[in-house]
């Protein structure tokens, strides 16, 4: 359809003028997108049978309905998770972490292609991502700076946005652990900013917690919380690499005398500090053994799963918690009560405590 306007100028009567005319406008809706099909909606029993297949696509869209806010999605993913729950926890857990700029997308990279293809494994990489606070999307990207590891069939990325709640995302994360082991990946990666509380929550429901250290920084004791070091079962110092092999080495050396400066972890493991370089691919199978070394040697002391128990158990208080604080939040009394009590402590009339025991207690009392 020609939507060129006429241009009454260019009439005989108006002699020496003339408009030129314009091109066509290309239509404002894609008209290669008609074409598309849309998303095939998945009954309860084909979306279990085929992450038991490995569909990596149902499986991608089975994350999607965790992540979502509405109910009924939410509804169908629990159902989802316990059909798959029996398939579940056959997959070695990592936790990976460290600051910002450590490495950690280059060393995901090099480890998943050195699992794939030295180990035959299937990995799964989950990375919590901090949110935009416009978009509240992932600000990070971190798919897109594992290049080798986005090509392999054998691996699965997802990040998950925090969209400014961590408690939900942690939660929808070891959710996502179970469909990931039912889809029949047997190694798990959990990566985590490496800033705020995250570690904490990512700590609590893998197996081996990593932390991915930098040489050279100045501040290599101080660089990272005591917490986060007293969490890991294994350290490593990344960019082992030409000039700064030496630096990495000095690393190394501090980071093992502060470790004797820690009481031994419950599992009785001694934790091990060890150099590579994610770059070049070097030093990466030594991590792997000492992985493999502890596996072995908590679920020879039994304590592989009493960690595992005690971790879901954890979560089973963790979404009480959480679902708690939303039905509270969600309540139609409350929600009308709340304004009127903020109102009241900004005026001074009634203490922050005080304003919350009278809405805590209407709230209790509707039961």
């Amino acid at each position: 359809m020609n939507n060129i306007q006429h241009h009454p100028e260019n009439d005989p009567q108006y002699k020496g003028l003339t408009v030129n005319q314009g091109i066509n406008q290309p239509p404002l809706v894609n008209p290669y997108l008609s074409g598309r099909k849309k998303r095939r909606n998945y009954s309860l029993s084909e979306y279990v049978e085929q992450i038991l297949k490995g569909n990596i696509t149902v499986l991608s869209q089975a994350v999607t309905l965790l992540e979502s806010q509405k109910n009924e999605h939410q509804s169908v993913a629990r159902e989802v998770i316990e059909k798959c729950l029996p398939y579940s926890g056959n997959s070695v857990r990592i936790g990976i972490t460290g600051v910002p700029g450590a490495g950690k997308s280059t060393s995901i990279d090099a480890f998943g292609v050195h699992l794939i293809h030295q180990r035959n494994r299937k990995l799964a990489v989950l990375a919590i991502d901090p949110s935009s606070e416009r978009s509240k999307g992932s600000i990070l990207g971190d798919k897109t700076r594992m290049e080798e590891l986005s090509r392999e069939s054998d691996a699965f990325i997802r990040p998950s946005p925090t969209a400014g709640s961590l408690g939900g995302v942690a939660r929808k994360t070891r959710e996502t652990i179970i469909l990931c082991e039912a889809a029949g990946f047997d190694t798990i990666f959990v990566e985590t900013v490496g800033v705020g509380q995250s570690e904490t929550a990512v700590h609590s429901m893998v197996d081996f917690f990593l932390l991915i250290q930098l040489a050279g920084t100045g501040d290599e004791l101080q660089g990272i919380k005591r917490g986060i070091m007293e969490m890991a079962d294994g350290i490593i110092v990344n960019k082992a690499d030409g000039s700064n092999i030496e630096k990495a080495n000095l690393a190394a050396a501090q980071y093992r005398n502060a470790l004797h400066l820690f009481p031994l972890p419950d599992s009785g493991w001694s934790p091990k500090v060890l150099t590579y370089s994610g770059y070049y691919k070097t030093g990466i199978t030594e991590i792997w053994d000492m992985v493999d070394e502890y596996m072995a040697f908590t679920k020879q002391s039994a304590y592989f799963e009493c960690r595992r128990n005690s971790q879901s158990k954890y979560w089973m208080y963790e979404s009480i918690n959480e679902q708690l604080k939303n039905h509270f939040y969600q309540s139609p009394s409350i929600i009308d009560e709340l304004s009127v009590k903020e109102s009241q402590v900004l005026r001074s009339e009634l203490s922050s405590f005080t304003a919350a025991k009278q809405l805590l207690d209407r709230y209790f009392l509707r039961f």
